[in-house]
């Protein structure tokens, strides 16, 4: 898992530790709880992890700057694209920091990842009505229905 998420060993061990302590994850099996990660995300990511935006730069598409995310938001687009800043991104948008330092290499090796990681800002920095599009989005793929918020 380290080496998929960029990061080291001892921080994996230290943030699945800290799920299990949130109730995120089952202690005995280190799987996540999917009703709870569907209420942390679409109610507590942006407070766990508020957007800190930053100036124009060159990076990693996130929001509404990813194409699968903006198709996902076709009716309502209220925000502006944002990046991770990075040397391996190509877009241009206002940045924002990632929620952790790993995510643009991340993002840029795995496809689905990546999308998972900027629907997460739109949860993040979006407006009401793009948390409320893709909070269900995420419902679907975790709990298999959508669920009022």
């Amino acid at each position: 898992m380290a080496d998929a998420l960029v990061t080291s060993t001892s921080a994996v061990h230290r943030s699945v530790a800290r799920l299990q302590q949130a109730g995120l994850c089952r202690p005995s099996s280190r799987t996540v709880i999917r009703p709870a990660l569907d209420e942390f995300l679409r109610h507590g990511v942006r407070y766990a992890f508020p957007p800190v935006l930053g100036p124009e730069r060159v990076g990693v598409p996130t929001t509404i700057a990813h194409p699968d995310v903006l198709r996902l938001l076709t009716d309502s687009v209220d925000s502006r694209p944002l990046v991770w800043a990075s040397d391996l991104g190509t877009a241009r948008g206002e940045s924002i920091a990632p929620l952790f330092s790993g995510v643009p290499a991340v993002a840029t090796r795995d496809p689905r990842l990546h999308e998972l990681l900027a629907c997460v800002d739109v949860l993040r920095a979006g407006s009401e009505r793009e948390r409320q599009v893709v909070g269900e989005w995420f419902s679907e793929r975790l709990l298999g229905s959508s669920t009022p918020s």
